[in-house]
C-alpha cells in the first residue's frame, strides 16, 4: 500500500547535452530560460527572508519546550515513585499506533515531502510487521494528497483519521486543533501510542526527517544545553551563513528541587500541564517542519537557478554558432555569385 523507496534528489549538471536546434528556437529557449532563472532567483530570496523568521521561531520555542518537559518529568517521577499515574503518563499494552505526519502544502522544496512521507510508509510498515494498527493524522496538503491516493486501498492495519492543512507559519491555535485530536483518541483508548512524524531543523543546510513519540508521557533523558543558530546576512552582495550557538539549559540541571512541595495535589498540576505540554510539543514540530521545507526550498531554487544559468550560457554558446555558422554560409553564397557573375561576364 504504502511505498518506503528512499528520495532520489536531482544534483546540478556539471555537464550540459549538446543543443540542436533552429535559430528562432534557439532565441525562444533562451528568453524561456532567462525567465525561468529570474523566477527560481525571486523564489530563493523570498523562501530565504522568511527562513529567518521561521529558524527564529524554531529556536525561541525549543527552550520553553524542553524545560516544561523538564518539570512535568519531575512531578511524573514523583508521582510514579508514590504509585500514582495519570490518564496521558499511563503505559498499557500496545496495540494501535497513530502517526502525526506533518508536510508540505507546497512543492518545490526538493525531496523534504518525499523523505517525510517515506518515513511515515517505512514506520507504517514496521508496525504492520510486529501486527499493530496504526492511524494516520495528516497534516499539509502534500500528506494529505498522498494517504487519500493511497488510503484508497482497503488495508485492516492503517486508517486515515483526518486530514489537516494549516497554511503559513504555524501558531498555538492550529498545533491545539492537532492536540484536541489527539488527546480524544488516546484517552478513549482508540489508540494505545502516539508519534510525531516531523522534519527536525538542524541547519539551513540541513535537515531530516525523525519520529517522536507524543504519548503516553515519558522523560527521554535529552536535555539540549544549546543550539546551533545559522543566520543569513549578505557579504559582497551576496548571501552569507553566521554561525551563533544560543544556550537555554545546562544538561543535567535540573528545574524542580528536591525538598520542593507543591501547594496543590500533584496529579492536578499533571493533568493541567499535560495538555500544554502536548500542545508545545506539536507546535515545535509544526514550527521545525516550516523551517526545514523553507530552507530546502531555497536550497532547491538555488540549485535551479544555477541550472538555469548553465542552460543560458550553453544556448548562448549554441545560439552564436548557429548564427555564426548561417552569417559564413550567406557570405559563401555572396562570394560564389559574384564570381559567377565574373565568368559569365568574362
Amino acid at each position: 500500500m504504502f511505498s518506503s523507496s528512499k528520495p532520489h534528489l536531482s544534483p546540478v549538471r556539471s555537464i550540459l547535452p549538446p543543443v540542436r536546434c533552429g535559430i528562432r528556437e534557439l532565441r525562444h529557449r533562451i528568453q524561456t530560460v532567462d525567465a525561468t532563472h529570474k523566477l527560481t532567483e525571486a523564489m530563493k530570496l523570498v523562501a530565504a527572508a522568511r527562513v529567518r523568521r521561521a529558524q527564529e521561531a524554531v529556536v525561541s520555542a525549543r527552550p520553553f519546550s524542553s524545560n516544561l518537559a523538564a518539570v512535568l518529568a519531575d512531578v511524573a517521577q514523583r508521582l510514579q515513585d508514590d504509585g500514582v499515574s495519570t490518564p496521558l503518563t499511563a503505559s498499557r499494552p500496545v496495540k494501535t499506533v497513530a502517526l502525526v505526519v506533518v508536510t508540505a502544502d507546497r512543492g518545490l522544496c526538493g525531496g523534504f515531502n518525499k523523505s517525510v512521507i517515506s518515513k511515515a510508509a517505512t514506520r507504517i510498515e514496521e508496525l504492520k510487521k510486529l501486527g499493530l494498527g496504526c492511524v494516520v493524522i495528516s497534516v499539509g496538503k502534500k500528506g494529505n494528497s498522498f494517504f487519500a491516493r493511497n488510503g484508497k486501498n482497503s488495508d485492516p492495519f492503517v486508517k486515515v483519521d483526518s486530514f489537516i492543512e494549516i497554511g503559513g507559519f504555524p501558531t498555538a491555535k492550529e498545533a491545539q486543533v492537532i492536540a484536541d485530536d489527539v488527546f480524544s483518541l488516546f484517552v478513549s483508548e482508540e489508540v494505545d501510542k502516539v508519534e510525531l512524524v516531523y522534519t527536525k531543523f538542524v541547519s539551513l543546510v540541513r535537515f531530516e526527517p525523525v519520529i517522536g513519540p507524543l504519548l503516553p508521557f515519558v522523560n527521554d533523558g535529552n536535555g539540549n544545553c544549546g543550539d546551533g543558530v545559522f543566520r543569513l546576512s549578505t557579504k559582497e552582495g551576496k548571501l552569507a551563513l553566521e554561525r551563533d550557538v544560543v544556550r537555554f539549559r545546562k544538561e543535567g540541571e535540573g528545574l524542580v528541587l528536591p525538598l520542593m512541595e507543591f501547594e496543590q495535589d500533584p496529579v492536578q498540576i499533571l493533568d493541567a500541564m499535560l495538555p500544554l505540554y502536548l500542545n508545545s510539543q506539536i507546535l515545535r514540530g509544526l514550527q521545525e517542519s516550516v523551517a526545514s521545507e523553507l530552507a530546502a526550498r531555497m536550497g532547491a531554487m538555488a540549485a535551479a537557478t544555477d541550472n538555469a544559468v548553465e542552460l543560458g550560457k550553453s544556448l548562448s554558446v549554441a545560439y552564436n554558432r548557429e548564427r555564426q555558422a548561417k552569417i559564413t554560409g550567406e557570405l559563401l553564397e555572396i562570394v560564389a555569385g559574384a564570381e559567377a557573375l565574373t565568368r559569365n561576364d568574362s
